[in-house]
């Protein structure tokens, strides 16, 4: 029986993990005959692939999903992802849900699509068990590569490791023939994505630098980028390998959460302050102008104004590029979520705004910092005239230039700090 769906679009919340697996799954649709069209079309199938990481997230895909059925209520609405495998029965109770679709059969969504299954959903993280690995292609530039996923540990606030299992990843041996599967098709950047990234390997018996030092041999290998990984697994050893290699980029993302000992304790945090700012300043001696990212939470409970002012204290002055603030707020069968002394969303708020002010201080502080240098710039994008990608060491660049310099590694000379960032391209 032929089926009565033919076109499909998707669209992804959250973390780039999620975006490679929406990306895989959109490859193996169009693989069983589906055609893909933009979000913003007619379909006979809408894709979303859920975030809940916070409680915003889950506010935002409800809205997307509603919006979604208004705007085409005849269409099939097929939900995934971790708010899908945390709480399928709320989704399957907005109009023009489909399918809600938990983590061990996401990548097996062909076989849901001729049938609705709006009730009585088990949803076990427990039976999932297996790695499947998945990548997402962007404008034939840069690639999402998922290395690893699931998370062992036990943070007082976090349900991922609810929503996407233990810790596993596929072995070296696959993860190499993976990278050399992107690059030929014509990838110059891939991005080393998973949930607990540096966790790599482990029920392999392997590592994260075994896998690093295999990556240094492929030769069509332009370029990556680790994406975030825990402080306490950014060994001494990586870092002085990514100081050294020819591949690896300059640009390492790195948790913090909370500049308090005090709540790092009660998030269940592995290490100290102190740990913690010994590790930027080791990365800043062995690896110069290297670009720093930091996640930080306000509004943790029990994170008084004294507490709120060690952390912001301790964020200035580190030797850092940017941040990304949240605002916390309860997951359900979290350890935060039953505590007391909860704080008020005026005071996150305003938390948020003074770390989102000081981010866009320092970060401006790195790009002055770079004006003048010389960085190699993947061009990714082209409009009116001008070219713009990132460089090595994350600071998007824009020159003059035409289309032919898409997908090209330039080096640029830096130019001026403005509203955006403009360079010269010299060879």
């Amino acid at each position: 029986m032929s089926s009565p769906y033919n076109t499909f679009s998707y669209y992804t919340f959250g973390c780039k993990v999620n975006f490679a697996d929406t990306c895989t799954i959109s490859r193996q649709l169009i693989g069983e005959g589906f055609s893909e069209v933009k979000i913003d079309a007619e379909a006979d199938i809408y894709i979303v692939n859920t975030c809940s990481v916070t409680e915003n997230a889950n506010k935002k895909a409800r809205r997307f999903i509603n919006k979604l059925h208004k705007r085409s209520p005849n269409s099939k609405i097929i939900v995934t992802g971790c708010y899908a495998q945390l709480n399928p029965e709320e989704l399957s109770d907005i109009p023009g849900v489909s399918n809600v679709i938990n983590a061990q059969n996401k990548f097996n969504i062909k076989s849901y699509i001729n049938y609705d299954n709006r009730k009585n959903i088990i949803s076990d993280i427990n039976g999932v068990n297996n790695f499947i690995s998945s990548y997402s292609i962007n404008e034939r530039t840069r690639a999402f590569l998922k290395i690893q996923d699931g998370c062992d540990y036990t943070c007082s606030y976090c349900t991922i490791p609810m929503a996407r299992g233990k810790s596993r990843s596929a072995n070296i041996e696959d993860t190499v023939l993976k990278v050399e599967e992107i690059v030929h098709k014509g990838i110059n950047e891939i991005v080393l994505c998973g949930i607990n990234v540096g966790d790599y390997g482990m029920n392999n018996n392997e590592s994260l630098i075994e896998l690093l030092k295999q990556l240094e041999e492929i030769k069509e290998l332009k370029r990556y980028r680790i994406s975030s990984i825990e402080p306490n697994l950014l060994s001494k050893e990586i870092i002085q390998f990514v100081s050294e290699s020819s591949k690896a980029l300059p640009h390492l993302h790195i948790p913090l959460q909370s500049g308090s000992n005090r709540i790092l304790k009660s998030m269940k945090r592995r290490y100290t302050t102190k740990d913690y700012e010994n590790l930027i300043n080791h990365i800043n001696n062995c690896i110069p102008n290297i670009c720093l990212g930091v996640d930080v939470i306000v509004g943790y409970p029990g994170e008084t104004d004294r507490f709120f002012n060690e952390t912001y204290n301790f964020i200035e002055k580190l030797n850092i590029s940017y941040l990304h603030v949240f605002s916390y707020s309860d997951r359900s069968n979290t350890v935060s979520s039953t505590m007391n002394s909860k704080i008020s969303m005026e005071d996150k708020n305003s938390r948020r705004k003074l770390l989102q002010n000081l981010s866009n201080e320092k970060y401006n502080n790195f790009i002055t910092k770079n004006v003048k240098q010389i960085k190699e710039v993947l061009f990714e994008n082209y409009n009116q005239g001008f070219v713009d990608g990132l460089s090595d060491n994350y600071i998007r660049v824009y020159a003059k230039g035409n289309k032919s310099l898409l997908n090209s590694i330039k080096q640029v000379k830096i130019l001026e700090n403005n509203i955006n960032t403009y360079g010269k391209i010299i060879n």
